[in-house]
C-alpha cells in the first residue's frame, strides 16, 4: 500500500529522516564515504537510517525512508545486519554458485530490502530473507562482495516504481558504499521471454548490462568466448535471409508482415535481427500516443517508386497552433507536466541560441537539438518524448516547428517568434512535414501484424522470439545451439575499482599462510585480499596495524590475526613512509600468525564439504544447476548432461558413463546421453 510523507512520519515514534528516491546515493547525497565497505555500511545506517524497535530473527534493523519525487509516495529501505556466527545458515550458497566457494567466511552480512507495496507499513517478519516478492533484496558481505538476490518491477511489480528505477537506486547505493563485486543470477522474464536472450540479441548484453553487469560464469561449462560468439551469431541474422529461410513455412506471412511493418515505421534501415528488436523495444518504451502516431504513419508510407508532389499554395490550409502547457498537462507520459514544460523551454533556448549565432542556418537537426539539450537534462527518454511531440506548439513567446530539409532529407527544428499574437515567419527552403501528400492514394498492406495501434508490440516481439530463436530455425542447428548457450549463461557480475581521486592510499591486502596450513587446512585457492584505506603519508607499521584490524573485523577465522611482515618490504623499517615505496591500488601480501584454522569451522563460504564436480560438459564447480552424484565414484555431474530430464526425478541408483564403461561393462540399461551440444557449437564457431 502506497503511503504519503505525512503517513510515514505519523507511524514513526520519532520524525524520520527523509531522502529523495531518485537522488539517494548520488555523490554527496546524503553523505560522502571514502573508506572500505565494512566501515561505510556502519556510517550509512547511523547517518541515513533509524533503528527499528524490533529485530528480525534477533538481528538489528534500520529503516531509511525514501520519497518518490514524482508522486510524493514514501517507501522504506530496510538494512538488516546478520551475524554469521549466530545465523542458521552461516555459509553462503550464493557465493558457492558464483564461484566464490574459496572466500573466507565473513563475520557479518547486510541485507538491503524494499518490500512490495502492500508491506511498506508493516515491520519485517521472520523468513523475510527467503521471500522472492521484494522489490529489492541485496545481500552484501562485510568484505564488500555481495549478491543481488531479488529485483522486481521489471514487469511492473510495483504500482509506484518500475524495475529500472529500483535498479538505479541499487546501483547508486552500491557505488556510494564502495562495494567491490556484486553478482546477479539473471532469471528475469517478460511475457514468458527470457530477458538475457532477448536483450542479449538486441543490445549485446542482458537487462542488467545497462548498469555494467558483465559475464561472470556460464552454466554447463559455457565459456565467455562461447557466450560472446553466440550473441554475435544471433544478433547478426539478416532479416532478408530470415524471410528467405522461412519461405513455404506456416510462419512466412506473419514474419513478412511484422518485418515490413516496423521497417516502414523506422527512420533508419533495419538490416539485422538486432536492428529490428532494438527498434521494437525502443518503440515500446515510448508513450502510447507516440507509438500510435509512428505506426499509423508507417501504414501510409508509399512504395519506393511512388512520387510526391506539393499541394498548391491556394489549397494549403492554415496550420493550427497549440500551446504546449495544456498538452503537457494531459499527455500520457511517465513524466510530470512541469518536467515536460522545462524540457520544451530548454529546447527552445537551444534553438534561439543557434538562430542568434548562425542566421544562415537557423534549423537544427534532431540530434543537434538533443545534444544541446542534454547539457542541462540528463534524462534522454524525456528529451526524446518532447522532441517527438514538438511540432506547431507555442512555448513561451516562440513557435516550434518540424520540417524536412529537401537538400539533406533530414528532419530539422526551427522557431518563430510570437509578437503581439502574430507569428513572424521567415521564408525558408524547407518542406513542411504536414504538406507532403501522395500523388495517388496508397493502401497499406500490413500482413497479420498486431501492432498497428502500438498497444501490442510485445505480441510481435514474442512471435519473433519464439519463431526465430526458440522453435527451431529451418535447415540449421546453429541458431538453436547459440540460443542454448546464451540461456545457459545466468551469472553476471559488476566490479567497482579503487578510486584514488581523494588521494588516499588503498591496498588490497591478502594473508600468506604457512606451508603447514596450506597443506592441512587451506585446501582451496587463496581468496582475494581485504581492502585497506590509509592516509597519504602512512607508514609500513601503520599498514600492518590496519591489516590486522581489517582481518579481525572481517573474517571469522582471523579473530586473533597478527601481521608480522609485508612481502617485499622485509628490509623496510616500520617507520618508513609507504608513499613512493608501494603504489596505491596495488595488491599487498602480509605474513602473520593467529589464524585459527584448527578451531574455527567457519572457514570457507562454500561450506565444509569437499565434493568433486567433473561433468562431461566441462564444469568443474557447482554452477547452481541441478546435479546428481555417481553412486560409485561419488563425482557430481549435471542431471541434464546425464540424460535426466528436468521433469524427471533422479534415479535411486545412478552410475556415470565413466564408471559404467570401466568398472561395470556388463550392466545394460544405463545408456546415458550426456552430450550437451556445446562441442558441436564450437565446431560451428570455428
Amino acid at each position: 500500500m502506497s503511503i504519503t510523507i505525512f503517513e510515514a512520519c505519523k507511524k514513526r515514534v520519532r520524525k524520520p529522516k527523509l531522502f529523495g528516491f531518485h537522488t539517494f546515493g548520488d555523490p554527496g547525497c546524503p553523505i560522502d564515504l571514502t573508506g572500505p565497505f565494512r566501515d561505510n555500511i556502519r556510517v550509512f545506517v547511523q547517518e541515513c537510517g533509524e533503528i527499528e524497535q524490533y529485530q528480525v530473527e534477533g538481528m538489528p534493523t534500520w529503516c531509511t525512508m525514501l520519497v518518490n519525487e514524482n508522486n510524493g509516495v514514501a517507501l522504506p529501505l530496510f538494512t538488516v545486519e546478520e551475524s554469521v556466527k549466530y545465523s542458521r545458515r552461516p555459509f553462503c550458497d550464493h557465493c558457492r554458485c558464483a564461484g566464490w566457494s574459496h572466500h573466507f567466511v565473513s563475520k557479518r552480512r547486510y541485507h538491503l530490502i524494499i518490500p512490495i507495496d502492500d508491506e511498506w507499513t508493516r515491520p519485517l517478519e521472520g523468513r523475510v530473507f527467503d521471500l522472492q516478492t521484494h522489490l529489492l533484496h541485496g545481500l552484501i558481505h562485510c568484505n564488500g562482495f555481495g549478491h543481488l538476490l531479488c529485483i522486481n518491477g521489471i514487469e511492473g511489480g510495483s504500482k509506484s516504481l518500475c524495475g529500472r528505477e529500483v535498479m538505479d537506486l541499487w546501483d547508486r547505493i552500491c557505488t556510494q558504499l564502495r562495494t567491490r563485486k556484486i553478482t546477479v543470477v539473471d532469471l528475469s522474464k517478460k511475457r514468458s521471454m527470457d530477458l538475457r536472450l532477448l536483450h542479449g540479441v538486441a543490445y549485446g548484453h542482458p537487462w542488467f548490462g545497462r548498469w555494467g553487469y558483465k559475464f561472470h560464469r556460464g552454466s554447463f561449462g559455457v565459456t565467455e568466448h562461447q557466450y560472446d560468439r553466440a550473441i554475435e551469431i544471433l544478433s547478426s541474422l539478416n532479416l532478408d535471409q530470415i524471410l528467405n529461410d522461412f519461405i513455404d513455412t506456416a510462419k512466412e506471412e506473419q514474419l513478412k508482415g511484422i518485418i515490413r511493418n516496423f521497417r516502414d515505421a523506422s527512420e533508419t534501415r533495419l538490416i539485422t535481427l538486432r536492428d529490428l528488436l532494438r527498434f521494437m523495444l525502443a518503440l515500446k518504451a515510448r508513450a502510447p500516443v507516440q507509438r500510435k502516431i509512428i505506426l499509423s504513419a508507417a501504414t501510409m508510407k508509399p512504395p519506393i517508386k511512388s512520387t510526391y508532389k506539393r499541394k498548391s499554395p491556394s489549397k494549403e490550409k492554415p496550420v493550427k497552433l497549440r500551446k504546449f502547457s495544456p498538452f503537457a498537462a494531459n499527455a500520457e507520459s511517465r513524466w510530470p507536466s512541469r518536467r515536460l514544460e522545462y524540457a520544451a523551454e530548454v529546447i527552445v533556448e537551444a534553438l534561439k541560441e543557434k538562430k542568434a549565432t548562425n542566421k544562415s542556418q537557423v534549423g537544427m537537426s534532431r540530434q543537434e537539438v538533443r545534444d544541446a539539450a542534454r547539457l542541462q537534462i540528463g534524462d534522454t527518454g524525456l528529451l526524446d518524448f518532447v522532441l517527438k511531440s514538438l511540432n506547431n506548439f507555442i512555448v513561451g513567446n516562440h513557435v516550434v516547428r518540424r520540417a524536412i530539409n529537401p537538400s539533406t532529407r533530414v528532419l530539422e527544428y526551427t522557431i518563430d517568434e510570437v509578437v503581439d499574437g502574430i507569428v513572424a515567419v521567415e521564408v525558408r527552403n524547407v518542406t513542411p512535414v504536414d504538406d507532403v501528400v501522395l500523388e495517388k492514394p496508397f493502401r497499406a498492406q500490413i500482413l497479420l501484424s498486431n501492432s498497428l495501434d502500438g498497444s501490442n508490440i510485445y505480441e510481435d516481439i514474442l512471435f519473433l522470439y519464439r519463431t526465430v530463436l526458440l522453435e527451431g530455425y529451418p535447415e540449421t542447428e546453429l541458431v538453436g545451439l547459440a540460443c542454448r548457450v546464451v540461456l545457459d549463461c545466468k551469472h553476471f557480475v559488476k566490479q567497482w575499482h579503487c578510486n584514488d581521486e581523494d588521494e588516499l592510499l588503498r591496498f588490497e591486502c591478502g594473508v600468506i599462510p604457512s606451508e603447514t596450513d596450506m597443506e592441512s587446512f587451506l585446501t582451496r585457492p587463496l581468496p582475494p585480499g581485504e581492502l585497506v584505506v590509509l592516509q597519504p603519508y602512512a607508514t609500513v607499521g601503520e599498514l600492518k596495524i590496519a591489516v590486522e584490524r581489517a582481518m579481525r573485523d572481517t573474517y571469522c577465522l582471523m579473530g586473533k590475526f597478527e601481521a608480522n611482515e609485508v612481502e617485499g618490504l622485509r628490509e623496510v623499517e616500520d617507520e618508513e613512509v609507504l608513499f613512493g615505496t608501494v603504489e596505491s591500488g596495488a595488491q599487498v601480501w602480509v605474513r602473520g600468525s593467529g589464524v585459527e584454522l584448527e578451531k574455527e569451522k567457519l572457514r570457507y563460504e562454500g561450506g565444509t564439504d569437499n565434493w568433486t564436480v567433473d561433468c562431461s560438459c566441462g564444469a568443474k564447480d557447482d554452477d547452481g544447476e541441478r546435479m546428481v552424484a555417481c553412486d560409485i565414484c561419488e563425482v557430481w555431474q549435471h542431471t541434464r548432461c546425464g540424460g535426466i530430464e528436468d521433469s524427471e526425478a533422479p534415479p535411486l541408483l545412478f552410475v556415470c558413463e565413466r564408471c559404467r564403461t570401466s568398472i561395470m561393462p556388463q550392466l545394460t540399461g544405463f545408456d546415458v546421453q550426456y552430450s550437451n551440444g556445446v562441442d558441436d557449437f564450437l565446431l560451428e564457431c570455428a
